[in-house]
């Protein structure tokens, strides 16, 4: 079964899609797009799908996009670019220094468990002199091209490091943290330095602030100094939240200036992949 929620900026019109780009962005939790104004490159328009339980496998997942596409006539329109995201925890930051084509499978193994029909891609993240190895979702890869031909897509991991960066200028260590419905990215920087990016799951508040707290203290922060930023799918009255603040006396929410968010009922912080500035 598969919930719908979906929030539109009734407000700002739009008539020729082929004008605009679309954005996409899909997990095994669920399936977000927004369409944005080529000329103004503002956001005028965001949707979104969650799935009532986390899908298994990419080819369920596959599925429920198939069923999207046929029932959002939105998604059957034509447009100047179309930019995906997939959004998984079967990734890795490699520095420039000891990158090589050759080698992406080592470089996931560490991490993961692959295998030999495994198709590996890889993001520069110029910002910091490194790469993002990943495995996409090849089948939906495939399955987007039929609908729209050529694309660009991306890692969530490479989208949140490139906004986070833009964000980030203290010279003292930051701790970024994005929340998903079973997983937690965390990200933390020094003066524009990468010193950690790591995504964990996790099934209870629990879990949650132990990852939190064990990135802390292997990076040496003093919990009542370093600034911690969440975004995504975390509220100030939720346990996460309040289970982090217990712990850790500088949270604060990392709030995106996107002009959408005056039109949705969701906080700032929410959607930060697609909708963060």
């Amino acid at each position: 079964m598969t919930k719908k929620v979906k929030k539109k900026n009734s407000h700002i019109s739009f008539q020729n899609f082929k004008e605009n780009k679309l954005s996409i962005q899909f997990n095994l939790d669920g399936f977000s797009f927004c369409i944005t104004n080529s000329n103004t490159k503002q956001d005028v328009y965001f949707c979104e799908y969650t799935f009532e339980d986390t899908l298994k496998t990419p080819e369920n997942l596959l599925e429920k996009i198939k069923e999207i596409f046929k029932n959002d006539t939105i998604l059957q329109e034509d447009f100047s670019e179309v930019n995906v995201i997939h959004q998984n925890e079967l990734s890795s930051i490699v520095p420039n220094a000891f990158f090589s084509e050759e080698k992406l499978t080592s470089y996931l193994n560490y991490n993961i468990k692959t295998f030999a029909t495994d198709f590996i891609a890889f993001d520069e993240i110029a910002q910091i002199s490194a790469k993002s190895v990943y495995i996409p979702y090849v089948n939906i890869n495939n399955y987007l091209f039929q609908n729209f031909g050529d694309f660009n897509y991306q890692h969530h991991s490479t989208v949140l490091l490139e906004k986070y960066l833009n964000h980030n200028s203290a010279k003292e260590k930051v701790m970024y943290v994005n929340v998903s419905k079973n997983y937690l990215d965390i990200i933390v920087l020094q003066n524009n330095t990468l010193l950690l990016s790591n995504c964990f799951k996790f099934t209870t508040k629990e879990d949650f602030i132990y990852y939190i707290l064990f990135v802390a203290e292997q990076l040496s922060l003093d919990n009542s100094k370093f600034s911690l930023y969440f975004t995504g799918q975390i509220a100030l009255e939720s346990e996460l939240y309040k289970i982090a603040y217990q712990y850790i006396k500088n949270c604060y929410f990392l709030e995106s200036k996107n002009e959408i968010f005056k039109h949705l009922d969701a906080a700032n912080h929410n959607n930060y992949i697609l909708l963060g500035l």
